[in-house]
């Protein structure tokens, strides 16, 4: 089993790197936890915050296009109950770049609001408690 301790990361390719590290900062209010360039091929950034224990890497291989998200349904997905808190949020993904558009999937519109990024990527945030 692995650790509650362990560190995730989710890693996804892109041919704007520069941009969606700054869409993703700004938006989601996250940090730059680091960068790299010129790794076997590979340019990237770390972003999150110090303490948590997920982060997203943000990778492009010099030389190589990936194109647009594969589907609508690529999402993250970020559960925010305080609705104030919720509303600032999402004025934050506006003001970053991010574009609401309609959820691929209606249940993501019931209490949150869908935004994609300059790939296609999307972001959810919920405007409830997750629970099981």
């Amino acid at each position: 089993m692995i650790s509650k301790t362990a560190k995730m990361r989710v890693a996804r390719p892109t041919d704007n790197l520069s941009d969606i590290t700054k869409m993703y900062v700004n938006g989601l209010g996250f940090d730059l936890l680091g960068e790299f360039v010129g790794h076997n091929g590979f340019d990237g950034s770390i972003i999150g915050h110090k303490n948590h224990n997920y982060h997203l890497e943000f990778t492009h291989h010099v030389g190589t296009k990936v194109g647009k998200a594969p589907t609508k349904d690529n999402l993250l997905v970020f559960y925010l109950p305080d609705t104030e808190g919720w509303q600032n949020s999402c004025q934050k993904m506006i003001n970053a770049g991010f574009i609401e558009v309609e959820p691929y999937n209606d249940y993501w519109g019931v209490s949150g609001k869908t935004y994609e990024d300059i790939d296609g990527y999307r972001v959810v945030l919920q405007n409830r408690e997750w629970s099981a």
